[in-house]
């Protein structure tokens, strides 16, 4: 049987709900996250901000710069998640296979659903309708054969988009689709991949799966795959992430300790929020660091204390670079992941991690969720 998948994605989430409760804030260009005073970071920008180039995890005081008439807000996380809880209800009077991924988006499966629709079209298309009606907020929904492709086609045609890859399209849908746009390619490893000549779909259709296994490790079975448009992960509603965390990659390398630190604060406060969002708070915080020769350092530190707050975060994660840094190499990422994740729903078990610093040992880390 064919499966028929929905990923929908609310619109500007964070922003959108402010300006929905705010008539003052409409319109105008609106960042949630911390003030430039404070070294925040943005996480979330209104559609009139994204047109001065203003995105999520963007530092607060370069965000304003761009736009020095920006709002900022603070984020009210307990409104996100009631509003959250809201969508979450529509979608599960749908089907009971919902697999969220974070406050504003989530995964359905409706190939069996409970109205007994035979068209997925009709219901994205009811779904966007009853956000809209109980929420007053609009939603982008993408639909396919598989979470990769219904992925790909909630990004398609935002704001409040409906956007159909159907069975036929698929081949050529993802023969054309740029490398960047392939879910799980970051910048990087799009760069890897254009200087390989793999620029499209198509192109990495024509890599064996073992070179791609042999260049790029056990993720080359998955870019073999979804070069083809296979994808055969269920839709799992019991999906319990191992960890939370972000990073960032810099255009410039960075050499100057203030200025690694400086990011890091950044990071943190990405992380802290993002934790809030999802009502989890953890035990474990990694450090990754990337250097310009492309070699990778991780390093993890376990408290008996749960991490929440940036200051925690942050406090850690400078402790560890401090301790851990390769001062004779440049740095062109950094990250900070929190993991032996537990909530008010879940259990707390300590996981046995041993301190980690070359690139294999690296991916026994990454084997385990650690990392960002």
């Amino acid at each position: 049987m064919i499966r028929k998948i929905i990923h929908v994605d609310m619109d500007a989430f964070y922003a959108s709900v402010e300006q929905r409760d705010n008539p003052d804030y409409r319109g105008k260009p609106l960042v949630v996250g911390g003030r430039p005073e404070k070294r925040g970071a943005v996480a979330a920008a209104s559609y009139e901000a994204r047109r001065y180039g203003i995105h999520s995890a963007m530092p607060a005081r370069t965000a304003v710069q761009l736009c020095p008439t920006l709002i900022f807000v603070k984020p009210r996380f307990e409104v996100y998640k009631a509003v959250s809880q809201q969508i979450r209800r529509i979608f599960l009077s749908y089907t009971n296979l919902v697999e969220p991924l974070s406050l504003d988006e989530a995964y359905l499966d409706v190939t069996e659903n409970k109205r007994g629709i035979p068209s997925a079209i009709a219901i994205a298309r009811a779904i966007k309708q009853d956000i809209l009606q109980d929420t007053g907020l609009t939603a982008s929904a993408g639909i396919s054969i598989n979470k990769f492709l219904a992925k790909i086609a909630s990004g398609m045609d935002k704001p409040d988009g409906l956007y159909l890859i159907a069975p036929d399209q698929v081949e050529p849908f993802v023969a054309v689709l740029p490398i960047e746009k392939f879910h799980g390619v970051g910048a990087v490893t799009a760069k890897k991949f254009k200087a390989l000549g793999i620029h499209t779909g198509a192109d990495l259709r024509r890599w064996p799966q073992a070179d791609l296994v042999a260049r790029f490790g056990k993720i080359g079975h998955y870019y073999a795959r979804v070069s083809r448009g296979q994808d055969d992960r269920p839709v799992n509603p019991n999906r319990i992430r191992k960890s939370i965390g972000a990073e960032q990659s810099f255009s410039i390398d960075l050499v100057k300790l203030e200025d690694m630190v400086d990011k890091l604060q950044d990071i943190a406060g990405q992380v802290a929020s993002r934790l809030a969002q999802q009502n989890r708070w953890g035990h474990t915080l990694t450090l990754k660091v990337k250097y310009a020769d492309y070699q990778q350092m991780t390093r993890s530190r376990t408290l008996n204390a749960p991490i929440t707050k940036a200051e925690t975060l942050f406090d850690l994660g400078r402790s560890l670079l401090l301790a851990h840094l390769d001062s004779t190499n440049a740095v062109r990422l950094l990250g900070l992941a929190v993991a032996n994740l537990t909530g008010p729903d879940l259990p707390y078990r300590q996981l046995e991690l041993p301190l980690f610093s070359t690139a294999a040992d690296s991916g026994a880390l990454n084997a385990q969720g650690l990392n960002p």
